[in-house]
């Protein structure tokens, strides 16, 4: 089956290809980024400017079904991720197509 997701280590070599830097430099670089927005995720909001908004969202319990058989379940309270692009980063897409 082919997949076309986009790995950290497809980042990391694309970066050490476009800026000349080491494959370990590179490494450093995407994975302090990826810290940075862990840690700074935790704010509710987090905006990268021209790159967009990742925010928080709090689920509440609920209750599910399983389709198949009919029997519900409780589906626990948890925490969600979600990002929205930036106007800049939309506009980018929409024009490259």
């Amino acid at each position: 089956m082919l997949t076309n997701n986009y790995k950290k280590k497809d980042l990391i070599k694309d970066l050490s290809n476009k800026t000349g830097f080491s494959l370990n430099y590179s490494t450093k670089l995407i994975s302090d980024l990826i810290e940075a927005i862990v840690n700074n995720i935790g704010m509710q909001n987090f905006k990268i400017k021209n790159i967009g908004t990742f925010r928080i969202i709090n689920k509440k319990k609920r209750i599910g079904r399983n389709p198949k058989t009919n029997e519900e379940h409780i589906i626990s309270a948890r925490k969600s991720i979600s990002f929205i692009p930036s106007k800049n980063l939309l506009k980018k897409l929409n024009n490259s197509i």
